[in-house]
């Protein structure tokens, strides 16, 4: 396989991460705008009927729905397209004989897995009205905490794969260690403190279809951004075609 610089793949994941920017800002405005809007409605409800806030919001709700929605995932996904490019540099070669489009492909859903589904299913995201604002520092650091331990726990579990893979050879390290994984998330999970700070009567329909509308929109975003970032990362390292043999002349 041809050598590549880590400029070159941190330029590609960059820009594979602003194509999935894209189509994630596409999903969200699609799918989760109605539903933030719903519980806004209903935040509203219940300050009318509290007290009156008086002030109009700094920026207006449609601003909010478009331009700063579209700013907002499109930095995140360039960010982590960098990301994803930085973890590849390191993984290419040395995860097992997988060529570019694979290991890019691995990398994308491992980071799904850990910086993505894992924290989710702990912590999964609510819409506007749900949570307590004076809370809102702690569950923050709880889901990055989460973040942080998924990240080292999948870590782990790589290199007791790879520790492994001597003597059970390389399906059976891998599934040890993913079992080995699943077994200390479940772990991280009972540990961990939980968060239902969901209000008495907000509707549960809502905050359901919105968890799934950010889902929907997470999944959007790593699945667009594993396929181009394979894509241009088997371009960017072509694999060295093997020389014809020659074919002696008959006399």
């Amino acid at each position: 396989m041809n050598t590549v610089s880590p400029r070159v793949l941190l330029v590609r994941g960059m820009l594979a991460g602003l194509v999935a920017g894209v189509a994630a800002f596409l999903v969200a405005y699609l799918l989760g705008e109605s539903k933030v809007d719903a519980a806004i409605a209903i935040e509203e409800a219940g300050a009318a009927v509290g007290h009156d806030h008086g002030d109009e919001p700094p920026v207006s709700r449609a601003l909010q729905a478009t331009a700063g929605l579209g700013t907002g995932v499109l930095l995140f996904a360039v960010a982590l397209g960098g990301i994803a490019a930085l973890v590849l540099c390191f993984a290419l070669g040395r995860i097992g004989r997988f060529g570019p489009r694979a290991t890019a492909a691995l990398v994308t859903g491992a980071l799904f897995v850990t910086v993505t589904l894992v924290p989710f299913l702990k912590y999964p995201a609510n819409p506007p009205a749900v949570g307590d604002p004076d809370t809102a520092a702690r569950r923050t650091a709880l889901y990055l905490l989460m973040i942080a331990l998924s990240a080292l726990l999948a870590a782990g579990a790589l290199l007791l794969g790879r520790r492994l893979a001597p003597r059970l050879g390389n399906w059976n390290a891998s599934v040890v260690g993913s079992l080995a994984f699943v077994a200390a998330v479940a772990l991280s999970y009972a540990l961990l403190p939980g968060v239902n700070e969901v209000p008495d009567g907000f509707p549960a329909a809502l905050i359901w279809e919105f968890r799934l509308a950010s889902l929907a929109i997470q999944t959007t975003l790593w699945a667009t951004f594993g396929l181009v970032f394979a894509f241009l990362v088997d371009r960017a390292i072509a694999p060295t075609a093997a020389p014809k043999e020659a074919v002696q002349p008959t006399s």
